[in-house]
């Protein structure tokens, strides 16, 4: 191929190599602009107070810059290395726009010098990459002009580059010369394609067969029922094809640039050639802004017109321009509205054959590019004029409040033909083989009559084309572009012109090649909205607007999947300019979606949980009252009073067509958990994102939330609500829950258990309280509080605690949160851990009150000893008991030991079926022990330093002489009556066994001594001093102490 076609000076190299190269250049120059325009990304070097005197220097004497005998420059001349360093990226940068200028000049002579001839619909891709240069180089100029710091930029580095190096840099002065030419850009290009014209008009008036065909009004779209596969049923496995397979998804904003640009540049065959007028009003008629790069605009009629105003004899165009923008302004908004409403419908119907029909992605994979290819241009339009709203009267038809439901629908189908790539892939391998391979072959026998080295190309073609071995035909477009190079030179030996059946053929044949290893490829240029990347205000406004409609909730997804085809507008030459903000956007969206199902799910819940608290014994004491009075005469509802539903009434409907508020939940829960359906995960970048991960997450965050909040928990008050009823509420979320998965992919099971295991801490994953931590500090602070001050009693009959009777109203019935249906669901919702949780902090509790306990030994260690060796003797036991100073202290913090250990007691009974580990854990687990354990470590925990093992053993035998002794005063105590419905004494008192027997255990289990030898050294002090007791007359309740010491006796284990 290379040595048949010599004379095509490599134009079709040449044309790809500068255009991915300018678009590196262009996308370069645009992300300098957008860093020097935005505060927070602005290179250091600029912001620079102390570089402020030299910059404004510098700009105002650019080009020409003194750098010797200013002192503006003194900043620079300190940091001369710092500037080098900062500027030479840019400075590059600038320098790349040279060099590719320098090589678009030559390359545009060389075209101009071989006179080549241009057909978008014959010779397609050389006449595409002639026309994307073009605007390419364009738009490259103008951007450059739009950098206002790059004098400044520049001007520093090569004053940094003289004062460390003694002379300029010699690119200098080509830059700072380009610079000064491209102040006003589009005078200087004017002048520059004027030689130029006639190759670029013959290129653009190509278009006038493709265009006007694109540009269609939507009736006409409708009437000839344009992408539909249902209309012809009996063709409906015929292969689309057409004479310009290309053209057909071209997309109309690159058209358009090239009509409006072009005819910028080469504006003289404006006022003399029709339809070149003719070709560029359609143009102008059709919006108000072009793109230049990313979201870089030109305001196509304002820069028609002001150039045209500087050149003589224009009046006419401008008066053009101004009526074409009238047009615009009145009718394009409201025509590409209509638009984007028709593909919404004809996507659908595509999308729904083709899921049910996969087969016809072979046959019909053209209608699928078209279909994205035109949904895309009506994105981009929406886009960059939603951006830049002109003040119409009509501002609606540039506000889409469905546009998910458009790029949902391009998402499908992107994923059809990913998902089925093997069946396209299949069919047109064969069709390559069995057809184009024959067509091109019948061509071959005319070509050989007339350029051999033509016909050896294209017998090469058809044997790669029948070769069902080779699959990469990346070679053979190539080829092809050559080709269209070599024969469209002037006096070419195969004028490409005069044989447009080759033409056609070829053209066709290579979109069936890219069927086969390019989808990839052809899914990016016909679907990529890469620009919405860019706009990303927009974006999200468009997301929020349509997030708040309910038809469109089932299409949301689309948004956050968007996200993950923006990496193909990235770029080698500026790597940095998409990744963050793509990944931001995706997890925005997503995080919207994830807020706003998990709002309605529990809402659902909320209102199921309200529909399960009717059916909670206590809303039923009206209805048994009402029973117990059934023989009296109802009475008659007072006027205005409602009378209360029953439950179930919600359920009772006349007419099916009214909904209730649940009906609409559940539409809106539908709607939305449909969009999950569109995939399974996301990969932006080199981050795999799982949309339903999002939703658990949010579910897990709020459903914590709610089960603290249905506590009832008020600090000031100490109010909570009873852990049966948070136990009903948060069985009805998880029965409401389980049904979750029935509308999208989500392990609700999973995200229970971390929520209640959660519960079962002090503080939460995001160290919020806990259910633990709150039903912890209402038992300390609100029951056993007042069961220590006795205006709460512990009932050992009933296994409760129950208020005293007073004068005052209670704040709470005792016996509502202590008995045993609410201290198993107590158990229930703390589990092993929070109940461990709330031991810890009673045991801290009990700590405080033994230390308590022996400042009293200590305080009254002699006279304790004295007593332990002498009990015998009962008058010096009377004359030692008046020595001593605190006994009813004693009793008092042994009392509240009692109380808590007897509430543990009744909580660790309660916790069944849960299994931690062996001994230590054994009391938390709820099984019993001789010796509390937990007991027994937090005892351990107090022993110091400063008291040994002897001395510690000493204060525990004296503290139980000290208890035996002060018994009797509780005789004195009216409070201590033994109450035979309780089972106990109306001051607790009776929780004194308890606490004697644990306590003592505890620390004598501790020193590793005899717990029952020293229990009956308790037992027998106790019984002499109630028996010295006996004559005593004051005591009226020596009968109830009696019982105290039987209970002491009872407890114990040993």
């Amino acid at each position: 191929m290379g040595r048949t076609m010599e004379n095509h000076q490599k134009l079709a190299e040449k044309l790809t190599i500068l255009n991915g190269r300018g678009n590196g250049v262009l996308i370069r120059m645009n992300y300098i602009k957008k860093i020097c325009a935005d505060a927070k990304l602005r290179p250091s070097i600029l912001t620079d107070k102390t570089m402020e005197p030299a910059i404004k220097y510098i700009t105002k004497k650019f080009p020409n810059i003194d750098f010797r005998g200013t002192q503006s420059l003194t900043s620079i001349q300190r940091q001369k290395s710092e500037v080098m360093e900062a500027t030479t990226s840019y400075y590059d940068s600038f320098l790349d726009v040279i060099e590719f200028r320098d090589h678009v000049y030559e390359l545009l002579n060389t075209i101009d010098a071989s006179q080549c001839f241009f057909n978008i619909a014959i010779n397609f891709d050389f006449t595409k990459s002639y026309l994307d240069l073009i605007i390419t180089y364009t738009s490259v100029i103008v951007t450059l002009a739009r950098i206002d710091e790059k004098k400044a930029l520049v001007g520093m580095f090569n004053c940094a580059h003289e004062m460390t190096k003694g002379s300029s840099d010699p690119s200098y002065p080509r830059l700072s010369q380009m610079f000064v030419e491209y102040e006003h850009p589009w005078k200087k290009l004017t002048e520059e394609f004027g030689p130029h014209t006639k190759s670029v008009t013959a290129a653009l008036l190509s278009l006038r067969m493709i265009y006007p065909r694109r540009n269609l009004p939507v009736e006409q779209w409708r009437s000839a029922q344009l992408l539909s596969l249902l209309n012809a049923s009996a063709t409906m496995l015929d292969p689309a094809c057409c004479d310009t397979m290309a053209c057909e998804y071209l997309s109309l904003d690159v058209i358009e640039r090239w009509i409006v640009i072009g005819f910028l540049l080469c504006h003289s065959s404006l006022n003399s050639n029709p339809s070149s007028q003719e070709l560029w009003k359609m143009a102008l008629r059709s919006g108000l802004y072009v793109t230049i790069i990313r979201d870089e605009l030109l305001n196509i009629h304002k820069v028609s017109e002001d150039l045209f105003d500087s050149i003589k004899g224009y009046g006419k165009r401008v008066a053009d321009i101004k009526e074409c923008r009238d047009h615009a302004l009145a009718n394009s908004g409201a025509l590409h509205r209509e638009r984007r409403h028709f593909l919404r419908g004809a996507l659908k119907e595509l999308v729904t054959v083709l899921e049910d029909e996969p087969g016809l992605l072979g046959p019909k994979a053209l209608f699928v590019f078209m279909a994205l290819s035109f949904s895309r241009d009506e994105v981009q339009w929406l886009v960059r004029h939603s951006e830049n709203m002109p003040k119409i009267k009509t501002p609606e038809d540039y506000i889409d409040n469905q546009m998910a439901e458009l790029l949902f629908h391009m998402e499908k189908l992107k994923g059809l033909i990913r998902k089925h790539h093997y069946v396209v892939q299949r069919y047109h391998i064969q069709y390559l083989a069995q057809f184009d391979a024959l067509v091109l072959n019948d061509t071959i026998q005319v070509l050989e009559r007339t350029q051999r080295s033509i016909s050896t190309y294209s017998a090469s073609s058809v044997t790669v084309l029948i070769s069902k071995e080779e699959f990469d035909f990346r070679a053979v477009r190539l080829d092809w572009l050559r080709l269209q190079a070599y024969t469209s030179v002037n006096k070419a030996p195969l004028p490409i012109k005069d044989y447009p059946d080759l033409a056609k053929v070829m053209n066709m044949i290579q979109f069936h090649t890219k069927m086969v290893d390019a989808t990839e490829e052809l899914l990016r240029e016909t679907s990529d909205v890469s620009i919405l990347c860019f706009y990303p205000r927009l974006f999200e406004k468009m997301f929020c607007q349509n997030i708040d409609e309910t038809t469109m909730k089932r299409y949301l997804m689309a948004f956050p999947s968007v996200c993950s085809s923006f990496h193909w507008c990235g770029h080698p030459l500026c790597p940095e300019e998409v990744k963050k903000r793509s990944l931001r956007l995706c997890v925005t969206f997503l995080e919207q979606i994830a807020k706003q199902a998990s709002t309605i799910m529990l809402e659902i819940c909320a209102e199921q949980c309200n529909l399960n608290d009717q059916l909670l014994p206590k809303q039923f004491s009206e209805a048994i009252s009402a029973a117990r009075h059934r023989k009296q005469k109802k009475a008659v509802p007072k006027k205005g009073e409602v009378q209360k539903e029953k439950p179930g009434a919600e359920s009772l409907r006349k007419d099916r067509t009214i909904t209730t508020n649940m009906d609409k939940m559940h539409l809106m829960l539908t709607e939305i958990c449909s969009s999950y359906s569109l995939c399974s995960n996301i990969l932006v970048y080199e981050h795999t994102i799982v949309p339903t991960e999002f939703l658990s997450s949010h579910l897990e965050a709020r459903l914590s939330e709610i089960i603290v909040r249905m506590a009832h928990y008020n600090q000031s008050t100490q109010e909570i609500a009873r852990p049966s009823e948070l136990v009903a509420g948060v069985r009805s979320y998880a029965a409401s829950l389980q049904t979750l998965p029935n509308y999208v992919n989500v392990d609700v099971v999973r995200l229970l258990k971390s929520v209640l295991l959660q519960q079962t801490q002090p503080l939460d994953s995001r160290g919020a309280p806990t259910i633990t931590n709150l039903y912890t500090n209402w038992y300390l602070e609100s029951l056993l509080r007042l069961a220590s001050n006795s205006l709460v009693v512990h009932c050992p009959a009933m296994q409760c605690f129950v208020n005293q009777i007073s004068d005052n109203d209670p704040a709470f019935q005792a016996e509502e949160f202590s008995d045993i249906s609410e201290l198993r669901a107590l158990a229930e919702l703390l589990g092993a851990y929070g109940l461990k949780f709330l031991s810890e902090n009673l045991m801290w509790h009990i700590t405080s009150q033994i230390s308590e306990l022996k400042k009293l030994v200590v305080e009254n260690m002699d006279v304790l000893v004295q007593m332990r060796n002498n009990f015998e003797e009962v008058e010096e036991m009377a004359n030692l008991k008046r020595r001593l100073t605190g006994g009813d202290s004693l009793l008092k913090r042994m009392t509240i030991i009692g109380v808590i250990l007897s509430f543990r007691s009744m909580a660790q009974d309660c916790l069944k079926e849960v299994t931690l580990s062996v001994f230590e854990m054994a009391s938390a687990a709820g099984m019993s022990c001789d010796v509390d354990p937990a007991l027994v470590s937090a005892i351990r925990s107090m022993q110091t330093d400063n008291m040994s093992i002897e001395e510690e053993y000493k204060l525990s035998c004296l503290l139980l002489v000290f208890i035996a002794v002060s018994l009797p005063n509780l005789a004195l105590d009216p409070n201590s009556c033994y109450s035979r419905e309780h089972g106990g004494h109306n001051n607790n008192i009776h929780c004194l066994a308890l606490a004697i027997n644990q306590v003592a255990s505890a620390m004598l289990t501790v020193q590793n001594k005899n717990i029952e030898q020293h229990l009956k050294e308790f037992l027998l002090l106790a019984s002499s001093a109630l028996l010295q007791m006996g004559q005593n007359v004051e005591s009226k309740n020596r009968e109830s102490i009696y019982l105290l010491l039987h209970m002491v006796n009872s407890h114990h284990c040993h």
